[in-house]
């Protein structure tokens, strides 16, 4: 006989009298005054093994079996007793009555059990390789295999080419911090992982390949997130000969064909564009959650003349702003959890959260709840109460500092209020999928630091038509050929046209304090490559962690990933980062400063 018939999980009536082989792990295994049950687990479900003692010999193996056990069983596919079936398991109709019972392996006791859901991530983490059997990251991490299948099946039909790209790069340190490898044969220099293909995949354009995708592994030494992994992987694409409209619509196709080939969710025929500007006026945020139901009412302007510091201060200062956030039934949030709300919005810097309870708008300021109103006149009043829509029993809620302290404040806050239990038994949340497209990005950003531009996307963005002169004039007014998908909050991908004459990426790099010298020592290779009829061409880049986390429901992108790093970037598993031997060390040149000791 075979040594399987089938996965554990697709044992069924189909099989029914049938003689099958079944291999896999012990969930549980249960003794019934002189019966053993034994629940076996595959990748596709469980199966119930009845255990008789019938069969002497089997039977006493049996009693030695404990959890996480690898066995091989064979056994007669009958019916389960009436009233026993299991509705909620594909193998739920029948049970295995065993014949022949094979310890394949034996387990130690498990450090947790597998169904336990109250488990910590260090647990999880440290005993990954056990996590990793539970039926929740089976399920993940077959869901990401349908994806990259998916996507590759898009392309492949598109006439995209899958080519691999170096890992052992030279390092170009524009934006996060590259991971080094130290050179054993060139003393003193170093490759660096790539925090993306950028470069190579825009050679590739020059090159004549037309389309080219790949599926690689990215690398950012950066602070963790719930989203941000060390090394994170990357739908990389890039095409010749597309206009940014093009571009778009091939790959929102491509999203819409996952969703519906890999969980029979029919995304929107047309994704709604924003402009960046409009998603930060409205929503205080480039990756606007569209489920939540809220939005900005820009104040500034009304808040100029009010005696109330707090508002005329930001309102009348360079760079602030005031707005205020309508919180449709509001009035009946407590005190309390206006206080926590309060505390919520001091992580993003902000000093307080003013606010208005609207209880009668009839009676006027009479009818208004606030420490605030009194300090507010009646014409600034008035107008805040018409543009916010107030109505009766709502609460206005309002951000008032430099524009990108209301933004990221105010933004969290509605997502917060949103997505609360209060939130939801509203309907300030509203459908399951809200995807769109953020454009017009600013080319650059001011770093206040480093007193300098640098670029918002990459230096290798292209200008808007009729931008290119603000490159050495305006700066702040040069918009980019750049894009965004979003979904539900989240960036799931981002692109751009790319720069393909070496004439604008020189004024680029100008523009980006970048001298002709540092030019040609870190980009060289590109500015030559765009000499030789390089033709237009753009891109993009989805996060696949993101994608396959957002379609699972994880809380992290540690849930979809196999061997994950913790938010120190660390792995539990292997205990990676290590120390090195004096040998390796001097095989690459490297000698290591001896630690501080601390005194008391």
């Amino acid at each position: 006989m075979k040594m399987r018939t089938d996965y554990c999980g697709n044992i069924t009536q189909q099989y029914l009298e049938q003689t099958v082989a079944v291999c896999g792990w012990v969930q549980r295994r249960r003794d019934h005054g002189g019966v053993i049950f034994i629940d076996l687990r595959d990748r596709e479900g469980l199966v119930q093994i009845v255990c008789d003692p019938d069969i002497p010999e089997m039977f006493t193996l049996a009693e030695t079996v404990r959890n996480e056990f690898c066995l091989r069983i064979e056994g007669l596919v009958r019916n389960r007793p009436a009233g026993t079936e299991n509705t909620s398991l594909k193998s739920g109709q029948i049970e295995l009555l065993c014949k022949k019972l094979e310890v394949l392996n034996a387990s130690v006791t498990p450090p947790f059990m597998l169904d336990d859901e109250n488990l910590s991530e260090t647990t999880r983490l440290t005993h990954r390789v056990l996590d990793l059997r539970r039926p929740q990251m089976q399920k993940n991490l077959r869901l990401r295999h349908r994806v990259t299948m998916a996507v590759r099946r898009y392309l492949d039909d598109q006439g995209f080419i899958d080519i691999e790209t170096p890992m052992l790069t030279k390092s170009t340190p524009e934006g996060a911090r590259d991971y080094l490898v130290p050179s054993r044969v060139h003393a003193g220099e170093f490759f660096a992982l790539p925090q993306s293909p950028q470069l190579f995949k825009q050679m590739l354009m020059v090159s004549g390949f037309d389309r080219y995708y790949q599926i690689t592994k990215c690398f950012r030494d950066e602070d963790l997130r719930a989203d941000r992994q060390p090394e994170f992987t990357q739908i990389d694409i890039e095409t010749s000969f597309l206009k940014e409209s093009e571009i778009r619509d091939l790959f929102e196709n491509m999203i819409r064909e996952v969703f519906k080939s890999t969980m029979q969710v029919d995304l929107p025929g047309r994704f709604p564009v924003m402009t960046y500007q409009d998603a930060l006026a409205r929503f205080g945020s480039d990756k606007p959650d569209l489920r939540v139901k809220m939005e900005f009412t820009e104040l500034t302007d009304v808040m100029k003349d009010v005696d109330f510091k707090v508002f005329s201060g930001p309102a009348n200062a360079e760079g602030g702003r005031v707005v205020g956030l309508r919180v449709p039934g509001g009035a009946e949030i407590p005190r309390s959890e206006i206080d926590d709300y309060t505390k919520f919005v001091g992580i993003y810097g902000a000093k307080g959260l003013a606010w208005i309870k609207v209880n009668e708008l009839a009676k006027g300021r009479e009818g208004l709840q606030s420490p605030i109103v009194k300090n507010i006149h009646d014409g600034a009043l008035d107008e805040l109460l018409k543009r916010t829509g107030a109505q009766n029993g709502d609460i206005l809620f309002f951000g008032a500092d430099k524009a990108k302290v209301v933004n990221d404040a105010i933004g969290a806050l509605r997502l917060k209020v949103g997505h609360s239990p209060f939130g939801k038994s509203r309907g300030l949340v509203q459908g399951q999928w809200e995807p769109l497209w953020v454009v017009d990005f600013p080319m650059f950003e001011y770093d206040e630091e480093g007193g300098r531009w640098s670029a918002c996307h990459h230096p290798f963005t292209s200008p808007k038509e009729g931008h290119e002169d603000y490159l050495t004039s305006a700066p702040e007014k040069c918009l980019a050929k750049a894009y965004d998908m979003v979904l539900n909050g989240w960036e799931l991908g981002g692109g751009s046209e790319r720069i393909y004459k070496e004439a604008v990426q020189s004024k680029v790099f100008r523009a980006l304090n970048i001298d002709e010298h540092e030019a040609r020592a870190k980009f060289g290779f590109l500015l030559d490559a765009l000499q030789y009829g390089a033709p237009p061409h753009g891109g993009i880049a989805f996060g696949l962690d993101r994608i396959v986390t957002m379609m699972s429901g994880a809380e992290s992108i540690r849930d979809v990933i196999a061997f994950p790093k913790t938010q120190r970037a660390q792995c539990l598993l292997t205990q990676a980062p290590s120390e090195v031997d004096d040998r390796q060390l001097r095989e690459l040149h490297i000698r290591l400063r001896p630690s501080e000791v601390k005194t008391q």
